[in-house]
């Protein structure tokens, strides 16, 4: 089909809502659906006040994978297939994938530019496709044209499922590309290093890996969903899903084993590194974000925007907040963007409670 503008958009002129925004520790009893055990020590005060947030886009279909371009471009993928991009003059439909796999929680999930975009104009795609059965792999794009021309699979053989599908993409300040992968519902292969389950991935941009190491990063993860380099450190953080205990805040370091299915939350095994916060009830944590020296994630289960700040050793949470509670649904990615925070709904994706305009993109600014 012909590509063009599908969707209603508001990226010029914008709706403003006025929202209530609660925040608090997760542990008081004014906030009973989850607890946050590295943090107990927090006061506990909630705090209402009113924010202004601007719907940029609507009647999409699952956003997920978001990248800024150094001009203020959005751009972003639809998990059923589609990649598009976000300027001053609304949605632009650049491309339809048509051998993407939309099953459980797969799709086409995340995107990333290039670094050197768009001198360098590539973007890549991490995308479930049918190869006898649920498999994945990431993507080279080129912009030409306003369409984006798919340039070659740099990554192939990502487990793939109905559930845990992981699927994020984050260019490092390394200049090396990180992916997230879930363990495909085969819980125990996340314990074994030598297997892409459960794991973060770092590959050059052609797919190949640094230094001749191993493409496993990280391992011993349940299902990260969120990856976010800290602008100052260049530190790596990730949010991750847990079963029905035990969401997670990772800060992650080159070889460590993160405990799943072995343990969730903390622990006293030596082996294992213990998060930096963890979520019970789990709200499902699905992106992750910095901005203005906070790291920010959206909550599907929990539809919330969630807000932490660590101490300056960057391994010590300070405080945590739950922002825009019940108000906008399922929250999933997050992305810093130069003139706000933008934060995309997923209730169109068969577990949520689809709005009329739903899914929608929101820009706020904290």
């Amino acid at each position: 089909m012909p590509l063009s503008t599908r969707r209603k958009v508001l990226a010029s002129t914008g709706v403003l809502l006025s929202v209530g925004v609660v925040t608090g520790n997760t542990t008081s009893g004014a906030d009973p659906e989850t607890t946050s055990s590295p943090i107990s020590e927090l006061d506990g005060r909630v705090a209402q006040q009113d924010s202004a947030v601007e719907a940029v886009a609507t009647d999409l279909e699952v956003p997920w994978g978001t990248d800024f371009a150094p001009d203020g471009t959005l751009y972003f993928t639809e998990r059923t297939g589609r990649v598009n991009r976000l300027g001053s003059d609304g949605v632009e439909l650049l491309a339809e994938i048509d051998d993407t796999n939309v099953v459980g929680e797969g799709g086409l999930l995340g995107l990333a530019l290039h670094p050197e975009f768009p001198t360098t104009q590539t973007v890549f795609l991490f995308q479930t496709y049918e190869n006898e059965g649920i498999s994945q792999r990431i993507l080279r794009y080129r912009l030409a044209d306003g369409e984006l021309k798919r340039e070659a699979v740099i990554f192939n053989g990502i487990p793939g499922a109905q559930r845990h599908t992981g699927g994020r993409l984050a260019f490092g300040p390394d200049g090396y590309l990180y992916a997230t992968v879930g363990d495909a519902d085969e819980p125990e292969m996340a314990q074994n290093p030598e297997t892409l389950h459960g794991s973060i991935l770092r590959l050059k941009p052609d797919g190949s890996v640094p230094d001749c190491e191993r493409a496993v990063f990280s391992y011993g993860h349940r299902n990260p969903e969120g990856l976010a380099f800290h602008p100052e450190t260049g530190v790596l953080y990730s949010t991750e899903h847990g079963p029905d205990t035990d969401d997670e805040v990772n800060r992650i370091e080159a070889g460590n084993n993160y405990g799943w299915p072995v343990v969730t939350g903390e622990s006293d095994d030596p082996p294992f590194t213990d998060p930096l916060a963890s979520y019970t009830p789990t709200i499902a944590p699905a992106s992750a974000a910095f901005y203005d020296g906070a790291f920010y994630f959206g909550a599907l289960a929990g539809e919330h925007l969630h807000r932490v700040t660590f101490d300056s050793d960057g391994r010590t949470v300070e405080s945590d907040e739950r922002l825009f509670d019940g108000e906008f649904g399922r929250i999933r990615s997050v992305v810093a963007g130069p003139d706000g925070l933008y934060f995309t709904t997923s209730n169109r994706d068969g577990r949520g409670s689809p709005a009329s305009e739903d899914d929608r993109i929101f820009r706020w600014t904290p």
